[in-house]
């Protein structure tokens, strides 16, 4: 008897604990889901980057303030399919900073560039949001226009007019039966819209500085106007007079020596650098990032085109395909390339300074 009341106690006792445990696994339950739900009312209230592009930091936020810009159209996924035969290779026309560029045809007969950005959805969303918060604002017949757009999710394609000529460096260092050489002239012409596009830049009331001035993102149209293209990369001056960057911005031999110094401060003088090397590498059809033989020794190409100038050899310097006619227009240009590239940005002059010099240029 003694042992059936124990047995009925410690049953008792088991069925005790059992629903203390319980009741205490469905309180917890009941908490966690508490929480759960004021964290989904606290996201719905912000605006957070959207569930498709969760790759990306959440401090980026999203800036849609050119949408409503009466120049962009936005477009159809299935219309820029179509007109780049579904992004077919034998249509691609360049490579930008982040992504491929393509020649399309919409339906509308019209023919544009169309440019799809990389995957990445840091980089491309990156990109996406500096061109169109920049370029949808600017109106200059030396800076590309952007057409319209098309994003969703980690996709981002923006369209901009179709330039018949492809860009400036194709034109110095890709040698083709269809394109004939630049004439010295022709040169000339190029930098000049070069300089009249960075000048309109940098006078805006909140100056753009671009970070990526070369050959690759200059674009000519059937008449060698020269056309800035890519901003992914610029920024635009608030208040000061240059911009703090978090990373470096460029590309290898266009980037100003401040950089090689480890300053990551921006400013217009970044560009006017940028701008002298690419004025020597249009006269010199050199690639300016690949060393320059002079006598015995390598060197950079903005130290070869000062030793070229105090040698007066300055003709020596120009692309002889170029057929450079006038000694005094040549010896003009490489100084003021040299002017652009002084090694201090104080010893650099502004683009209007630079215009100037080099609409006076004889030819």
């Amino acid at each position: 008897m003694d042992h059936a009341v124990k047995a009925i106690a410690a049953a008792i006792g088991s069925f005790f604990v059992v629903s203390i445990l319980l009741a205490g696994a469905i309180l917890l339950c009941q908490r966690r889901n508490s929480t759960k739900t004021r964290t989904r009312g606290i996201h719905t209230r912000t605006r957070p980057v959207p569930t498709r592009d969760a790759s990306l930091p959440l401090s980026i936020t999203v800036v849609d303030s050119w949408s409503s810009d009466p120049n962009l159209i936005k477009m159809s996924w299935e219309e820029l399919a179509r007109a780049t035969d579904n992004f077919s290779p034998h249509l691609i026309v360049g490579d930008g900073s982040f992504g491929l560029v393509y020649k399309a045809r919409l339906s509308t007969g019209a023919v544009v560039a169309v440019k799809k950005l990389s995957p990445d959805a840091f980089q491309g969303f990156r990109e996406f949001t500096a061109e169109m918060e920049t370029l949808s604002r600017l109106r200059h017949p030396n800076i590309v226009k952007i057409l319209g757009y098309w994003s969703s999710g980690p996709e981002r394609l923006l369209v901009y007019e179709f330039l018949e000529k492809g860009n400036l460096d194709q034109w110095l260092h890709e040698p083709d039966a269809s394109r004939s050489p630049l004439s010295w002239e022709t040169r000339v012409h190029i930098i000049r819209g070069v300089a009249h596009g960075l000048c309109y830049l940098h006078g805006l009331d909140k100056p753009v500085i671009h970070r990526d001035i070369k050959a690759s993102n200059i674009l000519l149209d059937s008449k060698f106007q020269a056309h800035i293209a890519d901003f992914g990369l610029a920024r635009r001056m608030e208040n000061t007079s240059s911009h703090v960057s978090t990373q470096f911005a460029g590309t290898i031999g266009y980037m100003p020596p401040e950089y090689r110094d480890g300053s990551n401060v921006a400013n217009t003088k970044v560009d006017v650098y940028s701008f002298g090397v690419l004025m020597i590498e249009t006269a010199s059809s050199h690639r300016p990032n690949l060393p320059m033989k002079l006598g015995r020794d390598d060197i950079g190409m903005v130290q070869w085109a000062r030793k070229m100038m105090d040698q007066n050899a300055e003709m020596e310097m120009v692309d002889a395909v170029a057929n450079a006619g006038r000694e005094d227009s040549v010896k003009e240009y490489v100084r003021i390339a040299c002017e652009c590239t002084g090694e201090l940005q104080k010893e650099r002059p502004e683009m209007p300074q630079v215009v100037k010099w080099l609409d006076s240029i004889p030819l």
